[in-house]
């Protein structure tokens, strides 16, 4: 009788994944690969990363200007699957550490930049690209029904009012946050709505889960290409010597809005809405 009633406890806790093991992590040749059977779709691929970036990259030429030259390797991996550490070796001598673990419902990212030359560092943002197609079902034109960020205060889905449909290269959509110069953002069609935090995701196929993506200090909200969302972080450019942390997520829990948005009020307090 006991053992019956908690059972019927914990599968009325949104959030709680009853006998879920913890979501697997595979790195290699620059994809993080998120796997688990509570996963729709089964996984879900991470470019991570795809780009460190300059400033001055809104009108510029991506290959020319804004993409910097960086190698990533594979540091340590644990035997159960649940942790990955990486180091970033970006063109100009920039050293990112990564550590990235996961639980039943989430993978958590820390990461750690250094500037160990006597330049200053022109990295100013980087871009995990999250894949979403299998998550949502959908492909390059439907998967943007079921995404969406959050504008004055209330989730809004994807094309949202005052899409933007103009830029160096389109389609796509970048949000950027109070703070971040317009210049120094993707050159995709920049929205003039401000996110009301610094949370995109989207829903799966048939509803029943949330996909949700944050990294502070965060850059820019984005829309891609490849059926891709993006909380793209921000580094502003390291001094000779300085160094700067960063740290994010990725959420994959039940549809309800209401449990995630406390989790991540408490996981990102700087982001909390006016």
């Amino acid at each position: 009788m006991k053992l019956m009633i908690l059972s019927f406890l914990l599968i009325g806790f949104p959030g709680v994944c009853l006998g879920a093991e913890p979501l697997q992590l595979h790195w290699d040749q620059n994809y993080l690969t998120i796997t688990g059977d509570q996963l729709p779709g089964g996984e879900m691929k991470v470019h991570y990363l795809e780009a460190y970036c300059r400033s001055g990259s809104t009108d510029a030429d991506w290959v020319q200007h804004t993409r910097m030259k960086h190698e990533t390797r594979r540091i340590e991996a644990n035997e159960q699957g649940t942790m990955v550490r990486l180091q970033c070796h970006v063109g100009d001598g920039l050293i990112v550490d990564h550590l990235i673990q996961s639980t039943k419902d989430d993978v958590t990212f820390q990461l750690t930049a250094h500037n160990p030359t006597d330049k200053r560092s022109q990295a100013h943002w980087a871009q995990p690209c999250i894949r979403v197609d299998k998550f949502t079902g959908g492909n390059q034109q439907t998967y943007l029904a079921k995404s969406f960020v959050f504008l004055d205060g209330q989730l809004e889905r994807m094309p949202t009012r005052s899409w933007a449909t103009e830029a160096r290269y389109v389609p796509g959509q970048v949000w950027a946050p109070p703070g971040v110069p317009r210049s120094d953002v993707n050159p995709r069609p920049l929205s003039d709505l401000i996110p009301s935090n610094g949370l995109i995701g989207c829903f799966s196929e048939d509803e029943s889960m949330i996909f949700a993506t944050a990294f502070e200090p965060y850059q820019e909200l984005f829309q891609g290409v490849a059926v891709c969302l993006h909380a793209d972080f921000r580094l502003g450019g390291l001094e000779p010597g300085e160094k700067k942390t960063i740290r994010g997520k990725i959420y994959l829990v039940p549809n309800d809005l209401d449990a995630l948005l406390k989790r991540y009020r408490e996981d990102f307090p700087e982001h909390h809405e006016p």
